[in-house]
């Protein structure tokens, strides 16, 4: 264990982190931070990285940690803006009475759904000066990272919930969707994904009290589809040029793709990337 760390797990995962072990490389050891929470970056290695107590240089990212605190004032502020179904889904998930001990949310799990509705519900002022950088590709993406077990799937069940939700309150609003596509990066995440289906009979919304009881039904009227990446992949003519086959099949336009029953992707769908 480096230097100057006494213990690792020095904050509750029920509550926002307010300490950390902040690293100096100059001295090589760890000091803990007191009163702060670490601000959001990663490590980036150097050449000295393979030396056992050099883990590299931190490199902060500037959006995050723009982007935490007015989330949080938001919070504690009674999210204002939303409507009146996503503040009965964030009443119901910030309820510890809805669900039992051992399946309470994490604070980083709710932070993560907070910060997707802010950035969807909240005023244009609460987000001034904050801008999402674009890919340039046709459709706006927003990424939520959280470590391994921090509840990954579950934010996943809240995002579908809150758009399902909404949209069959309010048919009108161009902000939801009751259709969802859940797009897994291989067939073993495709399986473990199926609890996001809430048609089958084990699934988060149910599980994990995710939906008060008496919004299942509506929660059923939305379609969730979820594929493996592979399904939305075909070959490009360079591709074809290459292949020693009797298939003289050409390259899949766009169109011809849209059409495919296989792609479930429809106009207004809410696409999630795992």
């Amino acid at each position: 264990m480096a230097e100057g760390i006494t213990h690792l797990i020095i904050n509750s995962p029920f509550a926002e982190p307010m300490r950390f072990w902040r690293y100096n490389r100059e001295k090589r050891e760890f000091s803990l931070e007191e009163g702060k929470r670490r601000p959001a970056g990663y490590i980036k290695a150097t050449p000295d990285s393979r030396s056992f107590d050099d883990p590299g240089v931190f490199v902060e990212i500037p959006l995050v940690n723009q982007i935490r605190p007015r989330v949080k004032a938001w919070r504690e502020s009674g999210y204002p803006g939303v409507t009146g179904m996503t503040k009965r889904l964030l009443e119901h998930w910030n309820d510890p009475e809805q669900r039992d001990a051992s399946r309470q949310f994490f604070f980083c799990t709710l932070e993560a759904i907070e910060t997707l509705i802010w950035l969807r519900e909240s005023a244009a002022t609460e987000r001034t000066g904050i801008e999402i950088p674009s890919d340039g590709g046709a459709f706006p993406r927003i990424c939520s990272k959280l470590a391994t077990g921090g509840g990954k799937t579950t934010v996943m069940a809240m995002l579908i919930a809150w758009q399902i939700l909404n949209k069959v309150a309010y048919p009108q609003d161009a902000r939801f969707s009751k259709n969802v596509f859940v797009i897994a990066p291989g067939l073993t995440v495709k399986s473990r994904l199926q609890v996001l289906d809430p048609l089958k009979a084990e699934n988060y919304y149910t599980d994990f009290a995710i939906v008060p009881p008496a919004l299942g039904e509506s929660l059923r009227q939305g379609r969730v589809v979820i594929h493996n990446w592979h399904v939305l992949s075909w070959e490009i003519d360079k591709q074809i040029a290459k292949r020693r086959s009797v298939d003289k099949r050409g390259a899949l336009s766009d169109e011809a793709g849209k059409r495919r029953p296989k792609n479930p992707c429809l106009h207004g769908s809410l696409a999630i990337l795992v």
